[in-house]
Formats: structure tokens, C-alpha cells, sequence
């Protein structure tokens, strides 16, 4: 049994755990040490989350006060059924994902630069949790430019020339993101006089009519609609995921855009209030039109696309909308599927990513022409991308349809079946590029590079089936992931007051 006392300073180490462990990982220099260091920790931080979700739902909300300074005036981390979902979610793509990087990192980044990667990813990694976890505006921030440029450098790992570029794009886009976000805390800051998030929920009911509020509403979306590439401003996200180390390609995909959106939910949900958020603005109404236009245009894109990683990355910006659907629905089911796609959504794209770093593992590329009668050399990794591909559709038995079906009865309740045709209609647009995957790999005559794989290395297809098997688990198992859905859904109903 771990003491009290250990379980007391839980939230603290969830974040001070890889925070500490990045600058040592530096110091150990060597890079299959450094691996192994971030595969403990990783563990370790799944392990806290567990904790954590655990204790939340026994005994519910669970605040800690940085330093012994009570809120508002000291920093607090502030954990509920949301971000203790929010939590696991990276952790437990986090602790699959780093064993899985170390064949795949070797051979893509140069022996010399090894170590940085893993020292950036414990980087990104603590600014992803501590988001999760904080309940002080400004502290959000920072985390989210801790984990922001550690993910630039990421992403300019890659060999590619093309990975600079992209990372110089994501990096100009993202700092117009956090300044907008930094702006909007200011705002807040100015009409409230505090940071803490329960107590600018408080607050801001008495402040209603000013124009300031508003304001800082309106840069808090935009900044982090723009993290989270939230339709039209995901121009960074193809290129950053197509040109990235595969690895990195895999954790950002999974998590990144997942913490963002928890984030915006946080904001709308907890501190703004359903009232300010969808009535005083019309965000739900303009949600809804972005996610639909993101959702179809981007799901067209993806059928043209040659490169395999930039065809998901595009079908990402696409599975953004649909959870964007269920926010702008404001509806406790629309909420509910929201949340129940963050974590489909992270395994479905985390698996479907990992299947096609063991494809460039082996013949080092995955363009459409490179692939043809891939499936035929390797047939266990071409499963587990098919088994991917099916989960983002939505066939039953998995997590995508899980989550798209609850999104579609919220629509339902609502009465509004045309967007629920909607729904329907973009899984058949995935339907079509998943195919032509498929189509290549399976039934045109092997390229040569193809023809000359093999299986990929047990090291990246185990844990490639871990995830994808999850999605068939949770597809039918869905006690623990609606159930804690359904719960989140209900706190950010009914706001932090």
C-alpha cells in the first residue's frame, strides 16, 4: 500500500516526475540509458494517473496547493473526473509509446542527437500533464509553451529537410497561439484581479457585461483553437506530422491536440460557464459550422493524399471535428462523446501511426507507391493497420464507433438529424481513404523496396498491437471509458460554481 503521505504530493509528482528527470537524462548522455529512464517514468506517471482517477472518483476533487500557499493566491492544482481523465489518456499513450521509439529512433535521427529527443519528450510530456493538472490560468500557460517548444524541436529532428520548415511553421503559428492565449489571461486578469480557475469562475458572473470578458473569450478560442488545430487553423499540423521523426509523429498526434482541447473545454466549461460560453457568445453555433467545414473538407483532402502520414494528419484535423461537434452541442451526450473521442481518438491514431513507423522502419518510405504489396511482407503490421483503419471509421466492436455513435444520439436529441447525416457521411469519406491504403498494400504487385521487407522488429510491433487491440477492448468494454466520459461531462455542465 502506498502511505498517505505519498498519496498526498500524487498531483505534485505527476508533474515533477519527468520535469526532473529531462535535465538528468542529460547528464546520463547516453542514450539507451536516457530511453530506459523515460520508459520508468512514463510508467511511473500511469501509474499516478491511475492513482489519481482512483481517488477522484472515491472522493472527489482533489485540490493541492503549490508550496503550502492556499488558492488564489498561491498556484493549485486542481484535479477532477475531467483532467484525471485528461491525465491518463497521456500517460498511458506516453508509456507505450517510448518503448516502442527506440528501434524507431535510432534509425531515423542521427546516434549524436538521440538524447535530445528523449530529453524534449519528457519535456513535452511534463507540459502536457502539467496542463492537465493545473487550476491557475497563467500556470496553463506556461505549460502549454514548455510543451509547445519542446515540440518544435521535436519535430525538426527529423531528417527530412522538410521537417525544419515545418517545424519553423509550427513554431511561427504556435507563438501567435500563445499569445493570443497570453492576452486573454491578461484580460482576465484585468476585469477579475485573480488567475486561480475556481475562483475566476466565481467571479466572472459579476462582470458579465463588460466587453473585456468577451474579448478575452474571444483570443482564448483562437489561441488555443490554434493549438489544437481546430479548422481553418491547422495549416501547421500536415506537414509537422508528415515530416517528424515517426515517434514524435505518434505521441503529438496522440496527445498533443488531446490536451489543447481539454483546455478549451476547461475554459467554456469551468471558468467561463455554459451562460458566457454559449449564450452572452455565440461559440457553439460557430463551433459547430467550423467542425463540419474541417470535418468534410479535410476528410476530402485526405483521399488525395500520396504520403500515408500526411493522409492521417489530415484525417486528424477531420476526427478534431467530430469532437468539436459534441462541444459546440453544449449538451451533457454531445459533451460526453466529446470526451469519449479524446481518448478513442488518441488510440485509434496512436496505433494507426505505429503501424506505419513499422512500414518506414523497414523499407523508409510510405508513400502510396513505395507501399504496394506491403501487406503481403508484412502481413502482422498491415493487420494492425487495417485493424486501425476499421476503428476510424467506426465499425462496431471498436472504440470509433463508441464515441461516434453517442455523438450521433446527441444530435439526435437535439433533432438534428441532418448533422447527424453528417457524421455518418464523413465516416464514409474515411471508408474511401482508409481503402486506398488497403487497396495498394494488399492487392497491386509489390514495389521493389516492398518486395524486399520483412516483418517489422517485435520492439514496435508489440506494443503497435497493445494499442490496437485496446481499441477492440474499449470498443467493447466501455464501463470504465463512458463512465468516467459521462461524469466529466457532467462537471463541465455544471461549471467549477
Amino acid at each position: 500500500m502506498i502511505s498517505s503521505a505519498v498519496t498526498l504530493q500524487l498531483p505534485a509528482l505527476q508533474v515533477a516526475l519527468p520535469l526532473i528527470s529531462a535535465p538528468l537524462g542529460l547528464l546520463l548522455r547516453r542514450h539507451r540509458l536516457v530511453w530506459a529512464l523515460a520508459v520508468v517514468v512514463c510508467w511511473m506517471s500511469l501509474a499516478i494517473s491511475w492513482l489519481l482517477l482512483q481517488q477522484v472518483l472515491a472522493e472527489g476533487t482533489i485540490s493541492y496547493a503549490m508550496g503550502g500557499w492556499a488558492a488564489p493566491w498561491g498556484i493549485e492544482y486542481r484535479i477532477d473526473a475531467v483532467n484525471a481523465y485528461v491525465a491518463l489518456i497521456v500517460t498511458g499513450i506516453a508509456s507505450v509509446v517510448v518503448p516502442y521509439a527506440r528501434r524507431s529512433v535510432e534509425q531515423e535521427i542521427d546516434e549524436g542527437r538521440i538524447t535530445y529527443f528523449y530529453v524534449l519528450l519528457l519535456l513535452c510530456f511534463t507540459g502536457l500533464l502539467g496542463m492537465t493538472v493545473t487550476g491557475d490560468a497563467f500556470n496553463l500557460f506556461v505549460f502549454l509553451e514548455i510543451s509547445s517548444l519542446s515540440t518544435y524541436a521535436l519535430i525538426s529532428l527529423g531528417r527530412d529537410r522538410r521537417a525544419l520548415t515545418a517545424a519553423f511553421q509550427y513554431l511561427i503559428m504556435g507563438t501567435i497561439g500563445g499569445t493570443f492565449v497570453l492576452i486573454g489571461v491578461g484580460f482576465l486578469y484585468v476585469v477579475t484581479g485573480t488567475l486561480n480557475m475556481a475562483d475566476l469562475a466565481d467571479r466572472l458572473p459579476e462582470v458579465t457585461q463588460l466587453r473585456t470578458l468577451h474579448t478575452a473569450f474571444a483570443f482564448l478560442v483562437v489561441g488555443i483553437g490554434l493549438k489544437l488545430a481546430m479548422f481553418p487553423l491547422h495549416l501547421w499540423l500536415p506537414n509537422a506530422y508528415a515530416y517528424a521523426p515517426n515517434a514524435a509523429t505518434i505521441f503529438v498526434a496522440a496527445t498533443s491536440t488531446k490536451v489543447a482541447v481539454y483546455a478549451l473545454l476547461r475554459y467554456i466549461g469551468s471558468v467561463f460557464g455554459p451562460v458566457i460560453s454559449y449564450e452572452d457568445v455565440p461559440f457553439g453555433e460557430i463551433a459547430i459550422i467550423l467542425a463540419v467545414i474541417g470535418l468534410l473538407s479535410c476528410s476530402f483532402v485526405a483521399i488525395f493524399q500520396s504520403n500515408v502520414k500526411r493522409m492521417l494528419a489530415y484525417s486528424s484535423v477531420a476526427q478534431i471535428g467530430y469532437i468539436l461537434m459534441g462541444i459546440g452541442l453544449a449538451s451533457k451526450t454531445g459533451l460526453m462523446a466529446s470526451l469519449l473521442h479524446l481518448f478513442n481518438h488518441a488510440l485509434m491514431k496512436a496505433g494507426l501511426f505505429m503501424a506505419v513507423g513499422c512500414m518506414f522502419y523497414r523499407i523508409g518510405s510510405v508513400r502510396l507507391d513505395d507501399l504496394r504489396g506491403i501487406g503481403h511482407s508484412m502481413p502482422w503490421t498491415f493487420a494492425a493497420f487495417v485493424l486501425g483503419g476499421l476503428s476510424l471509421i467506426g465499425v462496431p466492436l471498436t472504440v470509433g464507433f463508441v464515441s461516434k455513435w453517442y455523438l450521433v444520439l446527441a444530435y439526435l436529441e437535439q433533432d438534428l438529424w441532418p448533422l447527424a447525416f453528417v457524421i455518418l457521411f464523413g465516416s464514409l469519406l474515411s471508408v474511401i481513404y482508409v481503402w486506398r491504403v488497403v487497396e495498394v498494400a494488399w492487392f497491386e504487385s509489390p514495389s521493389p523496396r516492398a518486395a524486399e521487407a520483412r516483418e517489422a522488429p517485435l520492439a514496435m510491433l508489440v506494443p503497435t498491437w497493445i494499442l490496437l487491440l485496446a481499441n477492440v477492448f474499449f470498443g467493447v468494454q466501455t464501463e470504465l471509458t463512458v463512465g468516467v466520459a459521462g461524469l466529466a461531462a457532467q462537471i463541465l455542465t455544471e461549471g467549477l460554481r
